[in-house]
């Protein structure tokens, strides 16, 4: 959305996106298939970002359209994933996707869909899937509780975060996305994942995230030390868990 710049605010981001973001379970796939879902199916994945998503569904036989409006992340997609034949980048919105009525059968959208306008990209995607054609919607919680690194990470957050409060208020419940799908909603599946990181990659996940201050913020140096901090009191053997749970809705939502 405007107010948080959603199209821009992390293209001065997208070297650490690329190496310390999370991937998605390969279960997702597996659980879409039992919902009908086929190999042959096209795929678009919306807000595909440097194509953490579209290089899952790749995998699992798929052709897949990465719909990215943001230049320098659409770019390392193509950097990635360019030489697949079955991939292709294009430049569009959630909103105004720029592809064709009913030219999709599988519309996913990951971590980016908490970004989206939820109103309008309903009759965006509406308007793009085929009359067989699904919507599934997955990101990854990060667990907050549990272990001594999870709940002084999120203390960390809390204090040194520029805008964190107001982004991880944007991730929808269980309900909400019940909603959102409206009479078409097929249902829900969560699944344990996890990255094992050291300092170097917990540095670049943590700098990865859009509301964690940049060198030259007051917060940053502070930031920095509190982290180094944090890691090696809850280190183990040089590396700490960085535990989610993965969730993944699907349905036909209401035009």
């Amino acid at each position: 959305m405007t107010d948080l710049r959603s199209t821009d605010r992390f293209s001065d981001r997208v070297a650490d996106y690329v190496r310390f973001r999370p991937d998605y379970p390969r279960a997702l796939v597996g659980w879409l298939h039992e919902q009908g879902v086929r190999p042959d199916w096209t795929v678009a994945d919306i807000g595909a970002g440097t194509g953490i998503s579209s290089k899952l569904f790749l995998d699992a036989g798929h052709r897949v359209t990465g719909v990215e409006p943001n230049a320098p992340m659409r770019a390392a997609a193509e950097q990635w994933l360019g030489t697949e034949g079955r991939f292709r980048s294009h430049d569009g919105t959630a909103e105004a996707t720029g592809l064709a009525d009913g030219s999709v059968d599988l519309i996913i959208a990951g971590q980016a869909f908490h970004w989206f306008d939820k109103e309008k990209v309903r009759t965006e995607f509406t308007r793009v899937l085929s009359d067989r054609g699904l919507v599934a919607v997955f990101w990854n919680t990060r667990r907050l509780i549990g272990t001594p690194f999870l709940e002084g990470y999120e203390r960390l957050l809390h204090e040194y975060g520029i805008d964190y409060v107001s982004v991880a208020g944007r991730y929808a419940d269980d309900e909400a996305m019940a909603q959102w799908f409206g009479h078409g909603y097929r249902g829900m599946a969560s699944f344990p994942h996890g990255q094992k990181l050291d300092y170097e990659a917990l540095l670049g996940r943590t700098m990865s995230s859009s509301y964690m201050p940049k060198p030259g913020h007051p917060n940053h140096e502070p930031l920095l030390f509190a982290l180094r901090s944090l890691f090696d009191a809850t280190q183990d053997g040089g590396t700490i868990d960085f535990d989610y749970h993965t969730r993944i809705f699907a349905g036909h939502p209401d035009a």
